[in-house]
């Protein structure tokens, strides 16, 4: 059921266009009305179908708060149809599922941050501002050298990553891992470096995104994901290239 006041069309003179997608009223209005003082422009769904049509149709979208349990579509599948289509969206998701195996699973399918209820609004709000900071700087090219490692090269002010001359597509967040490890061939980055460098040192989430980033990275630029070749693991250190 579509919940949005108006069409979903957003004022120009916002901090940013939020999507919440909750089935409970009361968290709904609380979370929407917690974004309404900070500036945001809110649009409301109680459901996942609705949630995708107000995805598709939207003339801006800046940040999606997502509940796991949803009638219709579940938030997990929302997030998977979501990235199926290319939408790369900041994605925050919100549940009383909070153990370490749902956060997993969340951020697998395509979550960019996890807040477990009950929460904070000011904690909300505040994780809300760390994903839109971190997706604007996102596609912001760091030089105009082209890289070069094995199959692979990099366009870094295009934004542009072929392998054997094909064009592949990476989400923001690949993307910047990968400028990161082709920049620095052979350096070892732990995990907290690499969320500092590519999520920013704001990032309040768990570490192992890291790790889920790498698997989607590899799944698309290694021939053998699971004997990868270009983004090693360093036991005990953290990850290289080559």
């Amino acid at each position: 059921m579509l919940l949005t006041e108006q069409a979903p069309s957003t004022p120009k003179n916002t901090v940013g266009c939020v999507l919440v997608v909750e089935d409970e009223a009361i968290i709904q209005e609380a979370i929407a009305l917690s974004l309404r003082e900070e500036g945001y422009s809110v649009l409301l769904a109680e459901d996942g179908y609705s949630a995708l049509q107000i995805a598709k149709a939207a003339a801006r979208l800046d940040l999606v708060i997502l509940d796991v349990m949803l009638p219709s579509i579940n938030g997990l599948d929302f997030c998977r149809i979501l990235r199926h289509e290319g939408n790369n969206v900041p994605v925050l998701m919100i549940s009383a599922r909070g153990n370490e195996s749902d956060r997993i699973v969340g951020l697998e399918v395509g979550a960019d941050d996890y807040l477990s209820k009950p929460f904070g609004m000011r904690e909300l709000v505040a994780r809300c501002r760390a994903l839109l900071r971190r997706s604007r700087r996102d596609f912001v090219a760091t030089n105009a050298t082209v890289y070069k490692f094995g199959d692979i090269t990099m366009y870094p002010d295009e934004c542009r990553v072929t392998i054997n001359e094909t064009e592949i597509n990476l989400s923001p967040k690949e993307f910047r891992l990968l400028d990161l490890f082709m920049s620095h061939p052979r350096r070892v980055w732990s995990r907290e470096q690499l969320l500092e460098k590519v999520w920013g040192v704001d990032f309040v989430g768990d570490s192992k995104t890291v790790d889920v980033h790498i698997r989607w990275l590899r799944e698309k630029i290694e021939v053998d994901p699971s004997d990868p070749k270009h983004i090693v693991t360093v036991r005990g250190f953290g990850y290289r290239l080559g």
